[in-house]
């Protein structure tokens, strides 16, 4: 029995040096890209540290009315939730029947939207207590949601980004999102900020900034180190969630199981 337990043990720690390892590359991969790129690229300062709770895998993150909407996924684990950015608490939380793997979120005036991954239906919630309000459909893996203020944009993990009606759900177009002439893959959480659509890249440290009538990228964020070493040492995922707060024109971010949520102040690289 100490035998199998000590295999299991070495499996883990394989599996979790080769995930790192893949991660290294990717990022150093999409560097190279940038690097490569004329498009203009920016960094970040850190202007204050919230607790955040580390057992939630973060798929989207919403800020309204000075409430942070959180949904969260893993299998028997999704939830959506109200949360109090200053504490971490959370105020109020609705988990999903286990077959769903919860995605992203959007507020859409006194509705919250959730999307769930390979199920193809999302779920409707009355924003003041959770209750679930109905059900929408769609042909495609949920990813990313957020909204622009008229229609849903939906994110599936390629470089296209659909636009939603949010009353009845019908597609109404798509772009392809590009630097230059390369697509953007693996598009992730999805944020509208002041006429942009800001979006995690999956297994990269970095947000993309992207012009909603063209899918061309005008910015990239990179948050490489935000996470200290000592947090990585514990068992966490990628960067994945961002918040805007007009209020402050800051963006609140964190991780799937990460410890902490930044806000921060983005600012030109040097």
């Amino acid at each position: 029995m100490r035998k199998r337990s000590w295999t299991f043990l070495l499996a883990i720690v394989i599996v979790a040096a080769a995930v790192t390892v893949y991660l290294a590359l990717k990022s150093r991969e999409m560097e190279s890209r940038i690097a490569r790129s004329a498009t203009p690229t920016y960094t970040y300062r850190i202007v204050k540290t919230y607790p955040h709770d580390r057992d939630a895998f973060t798929q989207g993150l919403v800020l309204d009315a000075g409430i942070l909407y959180e949904g969260t996924g893993r299998r028997g684990h999704s939830t959506v939730r109200r949360v109090d950015v200053a504490t971490g608490e959370i105020l109020d939380v609705r988990r999903l029947e286990d077959r769903y793997f919860g995605e992203g979120i959007a507020v859409v005036d006194d509705r919250i939207m959730q999307l769930t991954f390979t199920s193809h239906v999302g779920f409707i919630y009355d924003k003041r207590d959770l209750s679930v309000l109905g059900k929408f459909t769609y042909a495609t893996n949920g990813w990313g949601l957020a909204y622009d203020g008229t229609n849903l944009i939906m994110s599936d993990g390629t470089s296209q980004l659909e636009f939603l009606d949010p009353v009845t759900f019908a597609g109404i177009r798509q772009v392809t999102v590009r630097d230059g002439k390369r697509p953007v893959a693996g598009l992730n959480e999805l944020e509208c900020v002041k006429g942009e659509i800001y979006a995690n890249v999956w297994r990269t440290d970095y947000i993309v900034r992207i012009s909603p009538e063209t899918g061309e990228v005008t910015g990239w964020i990179d948050l490489s180190g935000l996470l200290g070493a000592r947090d990585r040492s514990l068992p966490v995922d990628v960067l994945n969630g961002i918040a805007y707060d007009p209020a402050t024109d800051h963006l609140l971010v964190t991780g799937k199981l990460w410890p902490k949520l930044f806000e921060l102040e983005i600012v030109p690289a040097p």
